[in-house]
């Protein structure tokens, strides 16, 4: 009988070796994020999830969620989505630059593409309207025909979640600009402002009254904003990451990146329409003071031992190195941090500080600090493993294929996990020696106590290798790690110069007191495993 985890489906629960527990210290996540938001003609809250390449319906009323077009199908990286009137539903796919379309008939198909950063979409009167989220973006409007699209505005500071005023006219988050704009859709006017200092909006939607809905994705408000007259009111103040916004009736439910919906109600109370998790945690490092950071892609998070993950940084915070992967502890407060945009990073996140140690690699993935202070590092897209030290990279061994985990051992040996290899190798004078052999998609890497801990993320599983006597057991198996059983996700491009390409990685770290802790991201929690 399937066990559900969340999003994630196993046929049987986590099995464990003898003498071994398991725990999930944070909630499951039932959707992979969550970016725009729409409602359907039958009610139910659509959502398009781009980590997961997902599109998900959900009951407002019960929570309950069903894939509409699910992981690995014709719809890549959506980010929002909207309907026509015949009940086609239409997305932007952000990593791809392109609109398409997934037809009542369950047939996809590609509308246009040639929309770098494409990311909010509506439906006007029989126009389908796209836009650009970067630096000089345009608007256009679509032939949904594949025929030349039309420019309705350019130049535009990062347009987002946009929507058609009681007016006619098309406002929109001109979020680099920290305002929202607004411009006729007769394609010769220049763009007005409406209303600026916020908090760094990402979506404008009209309620029934013509009054602007906005979320700002800095300062986490959900905000009502009177277009005639600039009066604004907070209506929730929820926290940062905060996506997109939909109405049933004048009902109102506001997305968040990490993956929660929510509904506001009255007095800014909240109530959880889906409770949300990680997106997909990705690389761990426990500190010194005993509190796990976790990577979340675009957002990191701190977690206390019993307590609740809460946000150290996101992209738009000041001194955030961007989208984080890897992470290694490098003293109290202080991290290093591989970024999908090629660089290896030091951060301080309580100082709002990062400056970048190493720049221009292909996908990196995991990190760590040698005894003597050089960092290393996997980079999957160039098949190398690198140290930097004093500003000096040094290539340790090349030709592998998609190293991602790499740990340092207390005699400054270095192993990696060749992901594609299936194998664990043993870096020394340049060369890669195996020392685990068999794995299928080896991930996440530590090395305590002269064993080898090793996150399969392809059987997944977690293996154990004792680096003396060659003894190696499966810890613990049948983990919410990795791809759903037969499902081959699509792989995830750049969204423009925010984030590099995109993909999972299963982590570990582990506690003083050796607990080993498991990024989960097929249901995005963090599970501890421990002897008995």
């Amino acid at each position: 009988m399937a066990m559900q985890f969340g999003r994630f489906v196993a046929e049987q629960p986590p099995g464990l070796a003898e003498g071994w527990t398991l725990e999930r210290i944070t909630p499951v996540s039932r959707l992979y994020g969550a970016n725009g938001i729409r409602t359907g003609a039958d009610g139910r809250i659509y959502v398009a999830q781009v980590s997961g390449s997902q599109i998900s319906a959900i009951d407002p009323e019960t929570g309950a969620v069903e894939a509409i077009s699910p992981m690995g199908g014709g719809i890549v990286g959506p980010d929002d989505l909207v309907f026509d009137d015949e009940g086609n539903l239409y997305a932007t796919e952000i990593t791809e630059g392109r609109v398409s379309v997934l037809q009542t008939n369950g047939q996809t198909r590609v509308i246009y593409g040639d929309i770098p950063v494409a990311n909010p979409i509506t439906f006007h009167q029989g126009r389908l309207i796209a836009g650009e989220l970067r630096m000089g973006g345009r608007i256009l409007e679509l032939d949904r025909n594949g025929g030349e699209p039309k420019v309705l505005a350019a130049d535009i500071p990062m347009v987002n979640a946009f929507d058609v005023g009681p007016d006619g006219m098309l406002y929109f988050p001109a979020q680099a600009a920290n305002e929202i704009w607004r411009v006729s859709l007769d394609g010769k006017g220049v763009p007005e402002k409406v209303a600026g200092d916020l908090g760094v909006p990402d979506s404008v939607k009209f309620d029934s009254k013509g009054r602007i809905v906005s979320t700002q994705v800095h300062s986490g408000q959900v905000l009502r904003i009177d277009p005639r007259t600039g009066a604004r009111e907070v209506l929730a103040d929820i926290a940062p990451g905060l996506d997109n916004v939909a109405f049933v009736g004048d009902r109102i439910f506001v997305s968040s990146i990490p993956g929660y919906v929510h509904e506001i109600l009255e007095g800014g109370k909240l109530r959880d329409v889906i409770p949300g998790g990680f997106n997909w945690p990705l690389g761990m490092a426990m500190g010194e003071d005993g509190v796990l950071f976790v990577a979340d892609g675009p957002f990191s998070y701190s977690l206390k031992p019993g307590g609740a993950p809460q946000i150290l940084g996101m992209l738009f915070t000041p001194g955030s190195p961007g989208y984080v992967r890897g992470v290694a502890a490098a003293g109290p407060g202080e991290f290093v941090v591989t970024i999908a945009t090629g660089q290896v990073s030091r951060w301080r996140p309580a100082q709002q500080e990062s400056e970048v140690l190493a720049d221009g690699f292909d996908r990196l993935y995991g990190v760590a600090i040698a005894p003597g202070g050089a960092v290393v590092f996997a980079e999957a897209g160039g098949g190398r493993v690198l140290s930097v030290e004093g500003g000096k990279v040094e290539t340790l061994a090349s030709g592998l294929k998609e190293p991602s985990g790499v740990a340092v051992g207390s005699d400054g040996a270095v192993y990696v996990a060749e992901s594609h290899g299936g194998r664990v190798v043993k870096v020394s004078g340049g060369k890669a020696e195996t020392v685990v052999d068999g794995l299928t998609t080896p991930q996440g890497l530590l090395v305590r106590d002269g064993r080898l801990y090793i996150v399969d993320a392809g059987a997944k599983a977690l293996v154990e290798y004792e680096l003396n006597s060659g003894a190696r057991q499966t810890i613990a198996a049948n983990l919410p790690v990795g791809s759903p059983p037969g499902v081959t996700p699509k792989f995830l491009g750049a969204i423009g110069d925010m984030s590099g390409p995109m993909g999972p990685f299963a982590g570990i770290t582990a506690g003083a007191d050796g607990t080993l802790y498991v990024s989960a991201d097929a249901e995005g929690s963090v599970l501890a495993v421990r002897r008995a």
